[in-house]
């Protein structure tokens, strides 16, 4: 049988501010033996859909930089989170048909890959949406990464408690969108910022008290004032720089600030100062960051409860999708440019 072709995203170079993509990213064709025999514990995944997420930004950097995960090997395939499906087996844990989730990280984007026994840990069976009917793409968003991220940021570093005020910065996006609705059902005041008119709609639509389109303020700290009139008492941060010094001049006594993420400073070469801290000490407040992988022992409450939310339609998720491997690139470019609504995912192939 002759070889299969298999594209594949590859980080072609280290970009300065935001990668380009056919530059920095490219998408390469290879070819692929679908009938050659598999090593003991081995299996061959078929790609079906790659989420693309902010925090991959900061992977495409020289490997001599450190940070909390590893630089993308130049020249080599990307990865991220994927769901896939077995095609071929040589071990008994994964056996042709299974949908396989890719880990944080860990899922490759190439359109056909053999995973070898060693790296089996970074992959599990997700059979779920035969049962549950719900999309596929929902396994790399809000069944995902990000819908755990949202999770355990509110309820494990949030410590929310009903009638208190939570904002949300860039609110419609993968997180931000589960972080506002958790909130909802938890009894808070839940304000969340965006960056247009109808992402703000989409908000409000989705249970919001109040959402605001940031590009079109003079004055943040001002405007915060005005959609949260009790103060801010948990901040889930998604932005960073002057959006960040904006809250603290709005957070209360005793508020929580879990930083998740700071998107408006993953492209610049000098970050932008802070200039308001010493508001940290005045106020007592507690800024912390966290990684969604350190908290392993919420993963299975987590998918648990947000199944049944979504199976009852108490939360609503929007996702917008680019289909063929060939969009990887321009699916991240608009990401970091703030163009994608909601979770961007890239659909490879059906199953």
């Amino acid at each position: 049988m002759p070889a299969t072709p298999n594209k594949q995203v590859i980080f072609a170079k280290i970009p300065t501010g935001y990668p380009v993509p056919g530059e920095h990213l490219k998408v390469e064709e290879s070819t692929i033996d679908l009938d050659a025999p598999l090593p003991e514990g081995s299996f061959l995944l078929k790609l079906l859909d790659l989420s693309v997420d902010p925090y991959m930004r900061g992977r495409m950097r020289d490997p001599s930089v450190k940070s909390y995960s590893p630089a993308f090997p130049l020249g080599k395939p990307m990865t991220g989170d994927t769901m896939n499906v077995v095609i071929k087996s040589n071990n008994p844990n994964f056996k042709e048909g299974d949908l396989v989730y890719g880990k944080t990280g860990c899922g490759v984007f190439s359109e056909y890959v053999v995973i070898p026994k060693e790296m089996e840990p970074y992959f599990e069976l997700r059979n779920e949406p035969k049962e549950t009917g719900l999309p596929l793409s929902n396994y790399v968003g809000v069944l995902g990464m990000p819908g755990m991220t949202a999770y355990v940021g509110l309820l494990k570093f949030g410590a929310p408690k009903k009638g208190e005020t939570l904002y949300v910065s860039a609110a419609s996006g993968a997180v931000g969108q589960l972080v506002g609705q958790i909130g909802k059902t938890l009894g808070l005041y839940v304000v969340g910022s965006a960056g247009s008119d109808d992402k703000v709609e989409y908000l409000k639509e989705i249970g919001f008290d109040d959402a605001f389109n940031y590009k079109n303020v003079d004055n943040l700290t001002k405007k915060l004032g005005e959609v949260c009139p009790k103060g801010i008492d948990i901040y889930f941060e998604n932005v960073g720089g002057q959006m960040l010094e904006a809250v603290i001049n709005n957070m209360n006594q005793f508020g929580r600030i879990v930083a998740c993420g700071m998107i408006s400073q993953y492209n610049r070469e000098k970050p932008e100062g802070i200039h308001n801290l010493m508001q940290v000490v005045a106020k007592r407040l507690r800024i912390e960051g966290f990684i969604v992988g350190d908290s392993q022992e919420l993963k299975e409450p987590f998918r648990k409860d947000m199944t049944q939310w979504l199976l009852d339609g108490k939360i609503k998720y929007k996702e917008t999708i680019a289909n063929g491997i060939d969009q990887t690139p321009q699916a991240m470019a608009d990401v970091l440019h703030g163009k994608n609504f909601g979770k961007q995912v890239v659909k490879v192939a059906d199953l």
